[in-house]
């Protein structure tokens, strides 16, 4: 890479890390204002989330066009990242970007879900059968989002695990952030899918330990990149 990096790259690293900034910061808005006790990917119990629904159905749109939000911003950072990193390995950065977009549309399928609920929940209801078969349909559709959101943490995962490696070797940003970024991504991944298999992994403490060391790895790299860009001379 030359000593200075082409603007383009430059202004392209900053879009990408504001688009992440934002992104987490939707997350948070949404999960301590919006989604508390209706967000069934923070809780395992299926039949307490549904009955809590019944009476959420404002919070439930509002978390669907917040997702669509997170959709947007997330496609901006895979096609923003894309363009820094595609000259430092092509195949992986297109991998990369194809599968950050691909856990965005999962996220876009839980909102729709969410939208999905409101909507049934709109219809007047009086009827005692009908709650529970209202509760029957809730349950089936949380359910889905649920495997869904999982499965957009695995492939979104993998997908940052190979952005943070193409910014480790090309050194664009400090060793320690990109190295650090690899690690936790794959923490993620594979924690998550090793958690199906053996059940001590399932514990709280293990789950705050990946959520902690992602949120630092990717609030890291979106300041860096949005208030730095790339390093001019790796």
């Amino acid at each position: 890479m030359s000593s200075e990096a082409p603007v383009i790259q430059l202004q392209a690293a900053r879009v990408a890390g504001a688009a992440l900034l934002l992104s987490i910061v939707v997350g948070v808005v949404t999960v301590i204002f919006v989604t508390a006790g209706i967000d069934i990917n923070l809780s395992a119990d299926v039949e307490a989330v549904a009955i809590n629904m019944l009476d959420a159905e404002q919070r439930l749109r509002a978390k669907a066009y917040l997702a669509i939000l997170t959709f947007l911003l997330e496609v901006t950072f895979s096609i923003a990242i894309l363009r820094v990193v595609f000259a430092h390995g092509a195949v992986l950065a297109s991998v990369s970007a194809i599968s950050g977009i691909a856990a965005a549309l999962c996220s876009l399928i839980g909102g729709m879900a969410a939208l999905t609920i409101a909507e049934l929940l709109s219809v007047p209801n009086t009827d005692l059968l009908a709650t529970e078969a209202r509760l029957n349909s809730i349950k089936t559709l949380i359910t889905g989002e649920y495997t869904t959101f999982h499965m957009g943490v695995i492939i979104g995962s993998l997908g940052k695990a190979g952005v943070f490696f193409l910014l480790l070797t090309s050194r664009l940003v400090p060793t320690i952030l990109a190295g650090w970024g690899v690690f936790a991504s794959l923490f993620v991944a594979t924690t998550v899918v090793a958690r199906d298999f053996i059940g001590v992994l399932a514990n709280n403490s293990v789950t705050m330990a990946f959520i902690l060391c992602n949120l630092i790895a990717l609030v890291s790299l979106s300041l860096y990149l949005t208030i730095r860009g790339i390093r001019v001379s790796p």
